[in-house]
This record gives structure tokens, sequence and C-alpha cells, in this order.
């Protein structure tokens, strides 16, 4: 009937907000948790992205270190030092 249809939606309407604040305040701090979590997460992400790319181009700085110190030491000549840097720049 109309009276029962209006009483459903009336308690809907009343019981609906209720429902979102018991919730709330039941699992508030298990989202505040998986909200910490995520930005965990995301910051060990970037983190090793960084590592990642900063390891990239260290590795080259490292080899064209090495080469430098073998030509200073004598160990090689200065084309092969050349030859050698640009090989690993290329």
């Amino acid at each position: 009937s109309g009276w029962a249809k209006a009483i459903w939606v009336f308690f809907l309407i009343m019981f609906t907000p209720l429902t979102v604040l018991v919730y709330l305040i039941f699992r508030g701090g298990s989202m505040h948790e998986r909200s910490v979590q995520a930005a965990a997460a995301q910051d060990q992400a970037m983190q090793n992205y960084i590592r990642q790319a900063a390891g990239a181009s260290g590795g080259t700085a490292e080899e064209l270190s090495k080469l430098a110190g073998l030509r200073d030491q004598g160990v090689i000549s200065d084309a092969e030092f050349e030859a050698q840097k640009a090989k690993l720049l290329n």
C-alpha cells in the first residue's frame, strides 16, 4: 500500500545516515590504517624507482671512474680510455 511504501522510504532516509555514522565509528580506525598502508606502499614504490634510476646512471659513472683510474695508473692509454668512454656513453 501507499502508507507502507511511505514508511519504508522514511526508514531508508532516516537510517541511512545512522548506518553510515555507525560504520564510521566502528570501522573508522581501519580506514585510517588502510590509508597509511597505501601511502607506505606508494612511498616504497617511489623509493625503488629512484634507486633503480640512480643505479642505472650510477653504473656508467662508476665505470668511467674506473677507466679514469686505470688511465691515471698507466694501465690503459688515452686512446683506449676514449674508446671505452665512447662505448659506455653510447
